[in-house]
């Protein structure tokens, strides 16, 4: 038996008037996840316990079996693993965002903050830009190391944990209220400002009609992460396929195989045929038992508002991911079951995650149930399965 979670990021959201009070779920082209649905198990599940915050990273480690209560120890460390960075048991791993600040003649705590993602920066641009911050702003207490596109990490040695402003929790407004209370924090990210809002890459961006990338922000400060094996856990070898560093750094952290496909980036527009190759090869090729096929692109969408795009996203998943991994599957007589879900919601109401439960669908190859719903949050609520502890999901796809 082979067993796969596809996860659509930030793909659950609410009823939109733009889409005659549907979601984007359910107002997109899915046949395959709609088919799945009538032979599958289906239900919601609350990925984010009570009390924290809805994130990718308590979210996703929930949906791969690790209690975030026991197991969170903040976003940025788990990045740093990605990134290679082996971090010291007083170190505070930061998140270093490149956002988009508004141009105002002001002082910089009465800009704006536009983009969180800085037009989804592509990372060689970002590189350079971080190559700039390090030769102004490194010393022995902050480093900076180089991320995927706008997200970048930084150390403080001999920090301490501190709460810090989710960017894209403040899209549009004034970032007076949302700076860092450390003095050293804030200064880089003044000091940041005046080093790119000009640099040549953003004088080029500019002209081109794409968002600068003009300073840094901080946020998800964590300290070094603990996680159990994943296969001492399941006795399994599992496998993660995804563009962003926080998936990847769960998954160096839980001992998985991390794989890296050309062109996957996590924009609308990444390589969604390469992540369903690669997964079907780890699976039936290098024999792995589990593969966790992640997207980021929904969950942009959700961020930037673009309701169209959103829709795209998903329908992506259907026709790039889920068919031609089924596909595969299916020609090769592999007996499997598969998990799709989001991780939360990223309703574009608010262009932010949220904590309510998520809709998911359990399908095994072996079997096929005939039910009458689709794939979206009403037909998942009408199931009536209600998931409270979303750690423990894992365990309804594991257990047959």
């Amino acid at each position: 038996m082979k067993y796969i979670i596809v996860l659509g990021d930030g793909m659950a959201d609410e009823p939109l008037p733009s889409l005659n009070n549907k979601t984007p779920l359910m107002a997109a082209h899915t046949p395959c996840m709609d088919m799945l649905a009538k032979w599958s198990e289906m239900g919601l599940v609350h990925t984010i316990p009570e009390g924290m915050k809805p994130g990718s990273d308590t979210a996703n480690l929930a949906v791969l079996g690790y209690n975030p209560r026991l197991y969170y120890s903040g976003r940025s460390p788990l990045e740093a693993l990605s990134i290679g960075v082996d971090m010291e048991a007083t170190d505070i791993a930061i998140r270093c965002n490149i956002v988009t600040l508004s141009e105002e003649n002001k002082p910089y705590e009465e800009l704006t903050i536009l983009d969180h993602s800085s037009g989804e920066i592509a990372t060689a641009d970002a590189a350079l830009l971080i190559e700039a911050v390090k030769k102004e702003l490194e010393d022995e207490e902050f480093k900076f190391y180089v991320g995927t596109s706008y997200r970048h990490l930084t150390i403080w040695k001999n920090g301490r944990v501190e709460e810090l402003a989710q960017p894209h929790d403040h899209l549009g407004k004034v970032i007076k209220d949302y700076l860092p209370g450390v003095p050293a924090l804030r200064r880089m990210m003044e000091r940041s400002y005046e080093i790119l809002n000009n640099h040549p890459i953003n004088i080029e961006r500019k002209a081109k009609g794409l968002n600068k990338a003009n300073s840094l922000w901080f946020w998800g400060a964590g300290t070094k992460p603990a996680l159990m094996s994943f296969e001492e856990k399941y006795h399994m070898k599992g496998a993660m396929i995804s563009a962003v560093d926080l998936l990847k750094g769960i998954a160096v952290g839980a001992g998985m195989k991390v794989i890296s496909v050309p062109g996957a980036d996590g924009t609308l527009h990444t390589n969604y045929e390469g992540k369903a190759e690669a997964a079907v090869k780890v699976l039936l090729e290098d024999d792995y038992d589990f593969v966790y096929i992640h997207v980021e692109a929904p969950d942009e969408m959700g961020h930037q508002g673009n309701v169209e795009n959103k829709i795209k996203s998903i329908e992506y998943i259907d026709e790039r991911i889920i068919k031609p991994v089924m596909e595969k599957m299916e020609k090769a007589g592999a007996e499997y079951r598969m998990l799709l879900m989001p991780d939360h919601p990223t309703p574009i109401r608010c262009r932010t995650h949220t904590s309510d439960p998520v809709p998911y669908l359990l399908y095994d190859s072996r079997m096929r149930q005939s039910n009458s719903w689709s794939y979206n949050e009403e037909d998942a609520k009408k199931s009536g399965i209600e998931i409270f502890k979303g750690f423990t999901l894992i365990d309804r796809l594991f257990s047959k």
